[in-house]
């Protein structure tokens, strides 16, 4: 069955539900309702005003239409509810006019305005029911609208052949409805408690399919064989002693799982979680090190070029060995000489963002893959590698802390490292809230770093003006700061939409002191490091998310100095207040899991991971742990169901 044999669907309303998410059959069953209400009829003697109600009563007036600003519409008529007249009006429904007749009853619904009055935002014919029931709620757009949405959903449902993921003595063991009853509850739900055993069973389906994929690539990648090493341990220590700090106790339990990983016969999948300059790229530096006395070549990849040759600089300082970058941007010239090189063997790590897996990029004894701020080491990138008969050993860095029970059980696939200390010699920044009206202070408090010949950091939620909205941009932000302190600073402005060059540019100039205020979006908020920089001010804060905040606030305190974050903000202050308590990162995560549910949080929405469409990591954890625990029973069983690892092989692309 296909979209277009759904009875009143031709190919305008197929383009409506493609902008929606709904391709086919399978997406429009699965296009779960966000809401539901309990639909029953409003008590008059206990409604206050303010209050939204559904009342049904006897027309007592003929409607009368008032029209405003050419196709707007008011209409406007009495009912009588229990010998109480109440006075009907709602918007744009003129057409409904010659169907609302005297004596006949009506059902409205909308919002107790003033005494006696309703402005309605539905109006349909008959009286309520006297039993309450469900009524479903979905996303809708200006071309089709909810109730559109539910037909075809329940058109469709008549004859679909649903497919049930849950092993039958799971489905026994937890009382679950079938598949087919499920979707046409949640879609047409005949009770509250049927909704709910729906609902669940659901839910659980998208957590137990999720755990049986992580599941299967963890026991499946333990039984990969990982490269040959032979590397000798004080080498590794020598380097370390060679360095110009002192490495934290995490740091070097972290460089020890993963040259245990390295040195054992399992190919290592292994994440190190840290919080913002916590250290995690000096340990990566190290695991490129430990990779090349073994004499295998080792990518680091980056999610930006920025972050690419700021890395690529740095490894520099370390390591007296053949080191490149391979960027978008690199000239072709430059690119073919590298390619030339690397396939000759002749280089021994690539610094570089997406680019470092392209067609044409041919490496010769491939050993270590690095990917910087990605979460996960993407579906494309591993199946490049695949196809070029290399299966190297993995590391992920992740500034995203996430809360380890929870990390455990979502990066359950891959063996886990935290650094949650701060290098020796770092002080704790400072946060600040400070009102739009306090502008004055802030403009001080940055003199104040200026004169220290600092360097400041001014982050904007827009890079462009928008007429629809009252936040500052990028612009307008520059030319307050132009304004206040151009006399003393030099302004620079930073955004997404710029080029590579001209970011590399502002970039550049900023870190030789050329800008010393920089206005940006948060296109800096990725492992930007500009040691100089001792002060960032977040306006319009409270549009961010706690953890893209610690990312940015993370943009200064990265040397020994005093450093401060400013946050601007008239709303919103009791969640702002948490970054103003703590720059512990896993508690902050912690408060935005509880504050956003998993979503973005994780960052593993690219990948297709965790694209669930009713279950929620925070609020079905404890679901989740139990499809945890019944996935890898079933894959211990070794009596799978082919059409469960169909879908896992067809979904995942499992490697």
């Amino acid at each position: 069955m296909q979209l277009s044999d759904i009875n009143k669907v031709g190919n305008k309303t197929i383009i409506n539900l493609n902008k929606l998410g709904i391709y086919n059959i399978d997406d429009l069953v699965t296009y779960y309702p966000y809401r539901f209400e309990i639909i029953k009829r409003s008590d008059m003697n206990t409604i206050k005003i303010g209050d939204k109600i559904i009342i049904d009563g006897v027309i007592e007036t003929s409607p009368n239409v008032y029209y405003y600003n050419r196709r707007k519409n008011v209409m406007s008529f009495r009912i009588n509810i229990e010998s109480r007249i109440i006075v009907i009006s709602i918007y744009n429904r003129a057409f409904l006019k010659n169907k609302l007749n005297i004596g006949s009853t009506t059902t409205v619904r909308g919002k107790y305005i003033s005494l006696n009055k309703i402005v309605a935002t539905d109006i349909s014919l008959g009286a309520l029911s006297d039993e309450s029931k469900v009524e479903v709620i979905y996303h809708e757009s200006s071309k089709i609208n909810s109730k559109e949405i539910n037909n075809y959903i329940n058109e469709t449902l008549e004859s679909y052949c649903a497919k049930d993921y849950i092993p039958e003595y799971l489905r026994k063991k937890y009382g679950f409805i079938s598949k087919i009853e499920a979707l046409k509850e949640i879609h047409k739900p005949t009770s509250s408690n049927k909704l709910k055993q729906s609902i669940n069973m659901l839910k659980y389906e998208e957590l137990f399919l999720f755990m049986l994929k992580i599941n299967r690539l963890r026991i499946s990648r333990n039984k990969v064989d990982g490269l040959k090493r032979s590397i000798d341990k004080r080498l590794v220590d020598e380097f370390i002693n060679t360095l110009p700090f002192k490495l934290t106790e995490d740091q070097l339990k972290s460089v020890d799982d993963i040259y245990n990983d390295l040195t054992s016969n399992k190919r290592m999948n292994r994440l190190i979680e840290g919080d913002v300059g916590s250290g995690k790229t000096i340990v990566a530096f190290i695991s490129l090190y430990i990779n090349h006395l073994s004499g295998y070549q080792g990518v680091l990849m980056a999610p930006t070029e920025v972050l690419a040759n700021q890395h690529y600089n740095n490894i520099k300082k370390f390591m007296n060995i053949n080191i490149e970058i391979l960027t978008g941007s690199t000239k072709s010239k430059d690119k073919k000489d590298i390619l030339k090189r690397l396939k000759n063997k002749e280089i021994d790590i690539l610094i570089g963002t997406h680019s470092l897996f392209s067609d044409d990029v041919i490496y010769n004894n491939l050993g270590l893959v690095i990917t910087d701020e990605q979460h996960r080491f993407g579906v494309n990138q591993r199946a490049s590698l695949k196809n070029k008969g290399i299966t190297p050993d993995i590391l992920y860095l992740s500034a995203t802390p996430i809360p380890r029970t929870y990390a455990l059980t979502i990066y359950g696939d891959m063996d886990i490292s935290i650094i949650n200390t701060v290098p020796n010699g770092k002080k704790e920044i400072i946060t600040i809230l400070k009102k739009n009206s306090d502008i004055k202070d802030v403009l001080t408090m940055m003199l104040e770093e200026l004169k220290k010949k600092h360097q400041i950091y001014v982050i904007a939620p827009l890079a462009e003006d928008s007429d629809s909205s009252d936040l500052e941009s990028v612009n307008a932000l520059s030319d307050k700061m132009n304004k206040a302190l151009g006399k003393v600073a030099n302004i620079g402005i930073m955004c997404g939409k710029m080029d590579t060059n001209d970011k590399d540019n502002v970039m550049n100039k900023f870190k030789n002191k050329e800008i010393d205020i920089l206005v940006s979006t948060t296109v800096i908020e990725v492992g930007v490091d500009v040691e100089n920089a001792t002060m960032i001010v977040i306006f319009d804060a409270e549009r961010f998310g706690l953890s893209t905040l610690h990312q940015l606030r993370g943009r200064v305190g990265r040397n020994t100095l005093q450093s401060y974050c400013i946050l601007v903000s008239d709303k919103d202050t009791e969640r702002l207040n948490i970054m103003v308590n703590t720059n512990n990162g896993f508690k902050i995560s912690e408060e935005d899991f509880k504050l956003r549910g998993s979503g973005d949080l994780f960052g593993v929405k690219q990948s297709g991971d965790m694209n669930f469409k009713l279950a929620n990591i925070k609020r079905d954890f404890k679901l989740l742990l139990k499809a945890k625990e019944d996935s890898l029973e079933y894959l211990n069983s070794n009596d799978y169901n082919s059409d469960i690892i169909n879908i896992l092989d067809n979904s995942y692309n499992l490697d």
